[in-house]
């Protein structure tokens, strides 16, 4: 069993990561305020002493900890490293990405250091520091306190001394004026970054106290501040790249790397495990080699910067010119899963990436770069750009690249000579059918528990960030990818009684689930250029389409007076296929370009 210490942001996302398991948990909060609907996770609240805590955990059988209280929560993050030191269960620490100390702000060590030059100030801390600030006031300076709009937290206010007229609330639009602010080094996920550029529009003085610098758990992780210019990656205490050991890995500060913790850590929680694309393999194998290069250091793993702003760690290994990742798929049935990825670094002028033996070359247009480039997709390549910021010259191999490409579709879509390096979010989540379709429908499940009156399904992260843009007021949970799976979503939307369901669906899967492919994956169908072609003709457009190799070439191809037309025809033999599944629900279908322009009927 695992127990969730939250009540964040960061546990809310610790939650939804366990979600995808289908397994129960226990998620503790102190006020037990947060709005958090949970459909396997049973929610506990009240502050746990050192003892309380202690029973909690023997009584429930907890195996594993996730601490992913608030940064400031100095107490608790002490009481839960010594109970679980006590007790041999392992913890992850779930921390924060904080931005870069900007040296126009004034930080300090403690609510005693706040300067008195001041005549008011607004304090964006919360609703437990105003006993620490009532001292300013005796110095003069009018103090207002900004805090949430909920009935405890202005009682509290009221019993440390505060005024209605000195409270404003966070659910006002408006900041109110004063010469400075006040706020906590919070991290992006407590909004430190909108403040503070709210406040620099009003000209107010920006004065943030410092997070703790560390966490420290009794025989487990350190987490420690600070940045290299050359590495997007934490630096160790002496200013040097450090390699993490084993202990350090239970700290993580995304989702991505808290589903891997908790899979190493309780590997029976989740009933298939994720993996890493070989974007990611690369990548590391790219950061090893460097650090070997620039410092003559061989660290067993190295921190990799994803898409989504997190870092995980991988373990790496090395040749007499290289560094190499051995890929792990999980339990996706991949054929690249096992393969050595290779990467050797050379001194340069400037930033380059290069294909080496195994990695296959473009062919034909419509892909991210020109033939003739090496296939290394363009979110492999800004994973590469943002992790290492050395000018160098980076060489991808994979020496069984060419052998395993003809067990894909690359020939077939115009790479020759190898494999493909790809990867969108950097991870891989297993792709078992019958476990996926198992996972959609835990999801489905959840969402159908959170309320919400409409649930939005989509093919994957690019497609869901353009959702969740078009449908800001929906709670995370509405939003549920549906991989290639299209036609089992739907049904499960069904038998769920989901009365609105969005289906949002980009160019390439679109073709196929028009002529009827309910699993739109590669290994089910291929594009059909007849069929597509038959649509063209059908939306009175003429053109060319014998020499495309990826659908979404469509978009550039086609006159801008064409491309609604052309899209309600997609999307209506869409219908004629997704409509049927789906008796008890209405049905939208939205065709989503490649910048996010959206089509509907």
């Amino acid at each position: 069993m695992i127990l969730v210490f939250g009540g964040t942001t960061e546990g809310r996302k610790a939650a939804e990561v366990l979600e995808e398991a289908g397994t129960p948990y226990f998620y503790s909060t102190k006020t037990g305020e947060q709005d958090i609907k949970l459909h396997h996770g049973t929610v506990i609240s009240g502050a746990l002493d050192r003892e309380a805590m202690r029973a909690f955990c023997l009584e429930h059988g907890i195996r594993l900890v996730i601490d992913a209280a608030h940064p400031f929560a100095v107490q608790l993050h002490h009481t839960i490293a010594t109970v679980c030191a006590a007790l041999q269960v392992p913890v992850i620490r779930y921390e924060r990405i904080y931005p870069p100390r900007d040296k126009d702000i004034t930080w300090i060590d403690d609510y005693a250091h706040v300067p008195t030059d001041l005549h008011s100030l607004l304090a964006t801390t919360g609703v437990q520091s105003i006993e620490k600030l009532k001292w300013l006031e005796k110095e003069g300076v009018k103090v207002t306190y900004r805090i949430l709009n909920r009935e405890s937290s202005i009682l509290l206010a009221h019993q440390q001394g505060a005024t209605d007229e000195q409270l404003c609330f966070y659910e006002d639009n408006d900041m109110p004026d004063a010469e400075a602010i006040l706020l906590k080094e919070s991290g992006l996920s407590g909004g430190f970054t909108e403040k503070t550029e709210a406040a620099r529009k009003k000209g107010m003085r920006i004065i943030a106290i410092k997070r703790p610098t560390e966490t420290i758990y009794e025989g487990g992780g350190v987490t420690v501040n600070g940045q290299c210019s050359m590495f997007n990656v934490p630096l160790g205490p002496m200013g040097r790249l450090r390699s993490i050991t084993e202990q350090e890995c239970s700290t993580v500060n995304g989702p991505y790397g808290l589903r891997r913790a908790v899979e190493k850590l309780l590997p029976e929680f989740y009933p298939l495990h994720s993996g890493l694309t070989t974007g990611t393999c690369a990548t590391a194998a790219a950061i090893a080699a460097t650090i070997r290069l620039i410092e003559g250091r061989t660290p067993s793993e190295v921190p990799v910067l994803l898409p989504d702003g997190e870092t995980i760690h991988v373990a790496v290994a090395y040749g007499a010119d290289y560094a190499s990742v051995t890929k792990d798929a999980g339990d996706d049935p991949d054929v690249t899963n096992g393969i050595e990825i290779r990467a050797s670094v050379e001194p340069s002028d400037t930033f380059q990436i290069i294909g080496g033996t195994g990695v296959g070359t473009f062919t034909l247009p419509g892909f991210d770069f020109p033939p003739g480039e090496a296939a290394i997709n363009k979110a492999p390549r800004e994973m590469l750009r943002a992790n290492i910021k050395a000018d160098v010259r980076i060489t991808i191999s994979v020496p069984d690249g060419e052998e395993i490409a003809r067990r894909t579709f690359n020939l077939r879509l115009g790479i020759e000579g190898g494999i493909s390096i790809i990867g969108v979010s950097g991870i891989v989540k297993p792709f078992s059918e019958q476990a996926f379709i198992h996972s959609i429908r835990k999801c489905m499940e959840v969402a159908k528990a959170s309320g919400t009156d409409r649930v939005v399904i989509n093919s994957g992260f690019k497609s869901e960030r353009y959702l969740k843009a078009l449908y800001p007021d929906l709670p995370s949970q509405a939003f549920v990818q549906y991989g290639n799976y299209i036609g089992e979503t739907l049904k499960i939307a069904n038998e769920l009684n989901i009365k609105n369901v969005t289906l949002g669906v980009m160019l390439g899967k679109a073709v196929k689930l028009a002529q009827g492919h309910l699993d739109t994956h590669n290994r089910k169908t291929v594009m059909d250029k007849v069929f597509i072609a038959e649509m063209l003709d059908e939306a009175d457009c003429h053109i060319n389409i014998d020499d495309i190799t990826l659908a979404r070439e469509l978009w550039e191809r086609l006159p801008a007076e064409k491309l609604s037309p052309f899209s309600r025809v997609v999307i209506a033999h869409c219908y004629d296929y997704c409509v049927p599944l789906l008796e008890n629900g209405r049905l939208t279908i939205l065709l989503i370009d490649d910048n996010g322009t959206i089509y509907e009927i």
